[in-house]
């Protein structure tokens, strides 16, 4: 019989809150926003996972083997909330761990529409699925996004003769909701587009240039700004019960970036 080291005993009585694999390479089923009730929409993306569970400190380590049999059990299922539930409980039992936690990290594709030649291309967005069960079997579920949009300097605006300073910046949106509900990226993306002081397109022609670069104009926003608005529209989704936001502005006049982040539980 070959030896498991693993469960050997360990005599420094030291617990460890998390241990496991990273950057797992796999790819993920998910379901997209269906433009009718008729049509159910899946894609595949290419997804990077971080699984970990606690470790008990009698324990001398983890079976890393574990994490990618349960991982491969569910890649051809299209993941929602409850089945991050359901690897998180596969993974406690099979490691005999109190607590566990479930990250996928995925590049996630959008048509979007110039908004002036109304030329078709497609949008990029960082998103995650993050899960988390507690040692009293509490389930967490976290949807993030990164958008990436416009802002445009009140100040600037304000006290220049000609033009004002605008950057490219990264919002991010973190929500937790119950598990009886759903969440769809699209409409978290939309969101975050609609609180900029303009949005971000991967094709413009010159009719749509004018647009955006008069549309930041009309619409100057600090980072300040772009949180609250936010934030006003977060509190007003009774699906959501927890959010995260944070928001960094690429400064084009400056060698740092601009800066805000808010978080609350509902």
């Amino acid at each position: 019989m070959i030896k498991d080291v693993q469960n050997q005993k360990d005599l420094r009585n030291i617990p460890i809150q998390k241990v496991g694999v990273k950057d797992v390479e796999i790819p993920l089923k998910i379901e997209r926003k269906p433009q009718d009730k008729e049509n159910k929409l899946e894609e595949v993306v290419y997804a990077k996972a971080k699984m970990s569970v606690s470790l008990p400190s009698h324990y001398k380590g983890t079976h890393m083997s574990r994490f990618i049999e349960i991982l491969n059990t569910y890649r051809t299922k299209c993941l929602l909330t409850t089945d991050i539930e359901h690897i998180l409980f596969d993974m406690k039992a099979k490691l005999d761990a109190k607590s566990a936690y479930l990250k996928f990290d995925f590049k996630y594709f959008m048509t979007k529409y110039a908004p002036k030649s109304k030329l078709e291309s497609l949008m990029c967005y960082d998103c995650s699925f993050e899960g988390e069960l507690d040692d009293n079997c509490n389930y967490n579920f976290y949807l993030i996004v990164k958008v990436p949009i416009t802002t445009l300097c009140p100040c600037s605006k304000e006290i220049s003769i000609h033009g004002a300073h605008n950057q490219r910046a990264l919002l991010k949106l973190k929500v937790g909701y119950d598990t009886n509900r759903h969440i769809w990226l699209e409409d978290l993306i939309e969101t975050a587009e609609s609180c900029a002081s303009c949005q971000i397109y991967s094709l413009l022609k010159r009719e749509d240039e004018k647009f955006v670069t008069e549309c930041a104009y009309e619409n100057p926003k600090f980072v300040e700004d772009v949180i609250r608005d936010v934030v006003i529209k977060l509190n007003e989704n009774e699906k959501i019960n927890f959010y995260e936001v944070e928001m960094e502005a690429f400064e084009s006049i400056h060698n740092h970036n601009a800066w805000a982040y808010q978080k609350c539980y509902k």
